[in-house]
């Protein structure tokens, strides 16, 4: 039951965490992943770039601790 449940997080957190961070872009805002022109760069992320860079950083985290997991259990 364990094993099962763990083979399916290394399967959807790596897709959940590309999927995090294909949608950021490196230099310009949210906004131009849906058609509009970045004209204005910031400083600081915020918003929804906040959220997913921080849901970035945890899935990475999650992907290392369910891998080593099932690394130990398999051994």
């Amino acid at each position: 039951m364990l094993k099962t449940i763990l083979m399916v997080l290394q399967v959807a957190v790596p897709i959940l965490l590309m999927a995090c961070i294909l949608i950021q872009q490196k230099g310009t805002a949210l906004g131009s992943a849906f058609g509009s022109e970045g004209g204005a760069t910031y400083v600081k992320k915020r918003g929804l770039e906040n959220k997913i860079f921080w849901a970035s950083v945890v899935l990475g985290a999650l992907f290392i601790i369910v891998s080593l997991i099932n690394l130990l259990l398999t051994v």
